[in-house]
Formats: C-alpha cells, sequence, structure tokens
C-alpha cells in the first residue's frame, strides 16, 4: 500500500492509498468517488504514458509521496432552471434514487461478479435490510470476531450506498473485508483475482450475516437470517439390509435442485436431492452398510433460496465443469407435497385462505375441500384481506406471525452464470423490484428486462442459465 497526491482541475486530492495488489482500475474507481470522473474517462500520467486498467503496479515506478496528475470531465451534474417544475435529475440523489424505481449496479473490481450478483440479490430482501440498519458499530458481542463484525458493518453500508445512489458503487470496503474473512476470494492467478463461485460467497455471507445478527438481536428475532432464509428438514434414515431406522433434523439456508437426464423441471429436481444414500457404519451389522435417506419439509422460510447442482469435479480437467442441461422453473413454485405430514396440515386452512380469495374475485363461491398437491398449477395472486374460514394453522411459529405460511412461493431473484465453468465466465443478478419490474444487474449495468423473458434463463447452450433462485413466500394475514 502505498499514498500518492493527485491533482485534477484546481483541486489537491492528498494522501490517496492505492493497494498494489489490485489492478489500476480500481485505484480508478477510487478516483471516481473523489472527483466523480468515471473511470473509462480518466486519463493518468504516469511512467511511459498513461496510466492503462490491468498495467502492473510494479512496472509504473509510482513512488511513495508521488504526485500524480489526472485528465478528465465529471459526469454532468443538470442544474435546475430558475422557474418551472422540478425535474427528477434536480433532485438530492437519494431521492433521484426512489424516484429511479431501482438500485444502483456494482463496478467490477476484477472477477467480481460473483460478488456483485450475489450482493444485488441480497439487497432485494427488505427484512434483512431492516436488520441490519438495527446492527451497530458497538453491536459486536464476545460471541461474533472481529473479522465477522466488520463484513456485516461493510454489508450494512453497502446496502445503504446502493439505495441512495444513482450511480455505480465501487464495493472497495465490502471486497477488501470480504476477502480478509474468506481468504479463498483473494486467490491470485498472474497477479489478477479469479472468478469465484457465486454459490460459496453467498453461502459464506448468509452464514456470516447469522452469527452476527443472531448474537446482537432481540429476543423477539433471536435469529434473523434462520427465520427469512432457514429451512427446516426432517429426515427418515433406514438400512434396508439390517432393517435399522432412526430420524433426523437439520436446518438449511437452500434447497438443492439435483441435475440428471430425468430431470426437466425444477420440482423433479428438488424431488431426487431430497433422496439420497449414504455409507456409515451399522451397529447391528458391525460393519459398513448403505443407508437411504430421505427428507421433507417441516419449517418454511420467508425466502426459499433453491441451488441448481450444476457443477461437478471433473478429474480429466481438474477443474469444477458444468451441467448445460435445461431445467425449467416457474415464476410461483408450490412446494406443498414436498412438506411432512405435520407441515400439510397447518398449511391447510391459510392455503384455503388464499384460494376463496382468489375464487371472490373470480366470482366464485368458497371451497371447503382441503387443499392438496393439485394446486401445483393453479396461479393465485396476492391476498389483501383475510377469512379465518374454518380453522387456523395450529401453534403458529414466531416468524408466521406478520402472515400464514401457504406453501406457495414468488419468483424475486435469479442468479445466472455464463460459461462452461463455476471458476471462470460471468454472473449476474436478475432482480425483481418492488413496482414489480424486474432489472438485470450486469455488475454497473442495470437493465429493465420483461417478466416473462426470465423463465428463459432455463439453460440448454452457452447463454446465460439459472445457478441460484430466490422464492418470496405468499402469506395470508392471521
Amino acid at each position: 500500500m502505498i499514498t500518492v497526491s493527485v491533482k485534477w482541475q484546481k483541486e489537491m486530492f492528498k494522501a490517496v492509498e492505492i493497494d498494489t495488489t489490485q489492478p489500476p482500475y480500481v485505484f480508478k474507481c477510487q478516483l471516481y468517488d473523489l472527483t466523480g470522473v468515471p473511470p473509462e474517462r480518466q486519463k493518468i500520467m504516469v511512467k511511459g504514458g498513461l496510466l492503462k486498467d490491468d498495467a502492473e503496479w510494479s512496472t509504473l515506478g509510482v513512488k511513495e509521496g508521488q504526485k500524480l496528475m489526472m485528465m478528465g470531465t465529471a459526469d454532468e451534474i443538470v442544474k435546475a432552471p430558475e422557474k418551472g417544475p422540478v425535474f427528477v435529475e434536480d433532485l438530492p440523489e437519494e431521492e433521484q434514487a426512489i424516484n429511479l424505481g431501482h438500485s444502483a449496479g456494482l463496478f467490477n473490481l476484477g472477477n467480481t461478479c460473483y460478488m456483485n450478483s450475489t450482493v444485488q440479490c441480497l439487497h432485494s430482501v427488505p427484512e434483512l435490510k431492516s436488520a441490519l440498519i438495527k446492527y451497530s458499530h458497538s453491536g459486536r458481542s464476545n460471541d461474533v470476531d472481529q473479522t465477522s463484525h466488520m463484513l456485516t458493518i461493510a454489508t450494512r453500508d453497502l446496502f445503504g450506498e446502493l439505495d441512495k445512489s444513482v450511480k455505480a458503487v465501487a464495493p472497495m470496503q465490502f471486497w477488501m473485508v470480504l476477502r480478509k474473512k474468506y481468504p479463498q476470494f483473494g486467490q491470485l492467478h498472474n497477479n489478477t483475482f479469479m472468478q469465484q463461485d457465486a454459490e460459496e460467497c453467498w453461502t459464506q455471507l448468509l452464514y456470516t450475516l447469522s452469527q452476527s445478527l443472531r448474537s446482537s438481536g432481540s429476543s423477539e428475532s433471536p435469529d434473523t437470517v434462520k427465520a427469512l432464509f432457514g429451512v427446516e428438514l426432517v429426515s427418515r434414515v433406514h438400512c434396508v439390509e439390517s432393517g435399522e431406522e432412526s430420524s433426523e433434523t437439520e436446518s438449511v439456508y437452500s434447497l438443492k435442485c439435483h441435475i440428471s437426464h430425468e430431470v426437466n423441471h425444477l420440482h423433479e429436481g428438488l424431488k431426487h436431492a431430497l433422496k439420497s444414500e449414504l455409507e456409515k457404519n451399522s451397529p447391528s451389522l458391525g460393519r459398513s452398510a448403505i443407508y437411504l435417506k430421505e427428507s421433507c419439509i417441516n419449517g418454511l422460510p420467508r425466502y426459499l433460496t433453491i441451488q441448481f447442482v450444476r457443477f461437478f469435479w471433473k478429474r480429466e480437467s481438474n477443474q469444477k465443469a458444468k451441467i448445460l442441461r435445461k431445467v425449467d422453473y416457474p415464476l410461483q413454485l408450490d412446494i406443498f407435497d414436498l412438506c411432512s405430514d405435520d407441515l400439510r396440515k397447518r398449511l391447510e386452512a391459510p392455503r384455503r385462505t388464499l384460494r376463496d380469495e382468489e375464487g371472490k374475485k373470480l366470482g366464485l363461491k368458497s371451497n371447503e375441500k382441503s387443499s392438496g398437491s393439485k394446486d401445483n398449477d393453479i396461479k393465485m395472486s396476492d391476498v389483501e384481506g383475510s377469512s379465518n374460514g374454518s380453522g387456523e394453522a395450529s401453534n403458529p411459529t414466531p416468524d408466521e406471525a406478520a402472515g400464514a405460511m401457504t406453501g406457495i412461493y414468488d419468483l424475486v431473484a435469479v442468479l445466472t452464470h455464463k460459461g462452461r465453468s463455476a471458476d471462470s465466465g460471468h454472473y449476474v443478478a436478475w432482480v425483481k423490484q418492488e413496482s414489480g419490474k424486474w432489472i438485470e444487474y450486469d455488475d454497473d449495468n442495470p437493465i429493465p428486462q420483461r417478466e416473462e423473458d426470465i423463465t428463459k434463463l432455463s439453460g440448454g447452450g452457452d447463454w446465460h442459465m439459472a445457478y441460484i433462485c430466490m422464492y418470496k413466500a405468499r402469506t395470508v394475514p392471521m
């Protein structure tokens, strides 16, 4: 790390730090924050000519305390007319961001699209943002290490920047802390930061936030992340050979969609993933035996995350290869038939309420029959009112206080990957806004998209294909 001064027009910026382990493009992003001059317009004089985005600092001879000269024009600021209506461009930046209808993009700091797409998807969860806002610098408990605390703070601050800015944000602080907490994201190849797996970034970030927010949370919501993303599974583990049988419970932050030649739809992949074989020691046989593990969902989250298991380790090439098979996924997902019998009973009344409210809108009479998996093909819209009907969900959990779960989910975010390997290619986030419009976040470039095109990201070629889908629970008032 060296410190330089930068002269731009009549201004002098002193003590600007250069991290020489990062490409010059990152330094230009820092200057963009200081001057408003976009990186592509910056002309910085160094030894040998103009500073290039991918140059090697070691060959440039930049020294501690050196003064650099920068030329370039800042983004034009639209001036308000003396009289007349107030235009969006004349509003404070925070108000402009609100009127824009979507949050800002994120600059790619060198193969950081995996991180940018993960952040954009999680940033779309308002309940997570609210929990982070309540997290303070002094909120760290003895149960949370310093780097986890700092990553939580950096996430909170980055979410805030995205909400307030109309220009793309350079996630410098967040990236630095992420690499400090999880060094694997700082791997270099030929002095360039390597592409990483977005699912690993998603999982590690959620785990960190879970630890931090749980330790600082109030007694009303002891585990925010678990309430928002945690899926409770109950499993039956049995050995056909010995007749042994046991049950297990676990909480996970995502479901897996296994992909094989038999899987054409997300629902089929989920069913495959809930059944598995494992080898372990059998007490009755006195040796290893094959056990069958059959799982079902016993507790639903507000946001259901599903990972398409598209990558596997290929020994011949010694890298993660990609399964390109097309697997369709819906805008509305019903997982009633993947639930345990106990959970199905709790879902029956809310599902009946949801169906009756939809029927009223269509001018139909209430249907008192219990719901089942046949509801999978029924498209239901959000319910604004509530009807107690003949019963309520028994013993609702605390996270159901805001509304009863129905087992039906709406797609709100898709993280896609384009390329043949998890460690290369390009990641992009496709996020549904509160207005109902979809935005494609290709790093610093937010692009409006049509909803009917979102489900076309299902694979089958070299185009962007869904790697992670996030669904939001459709609930009814209690």
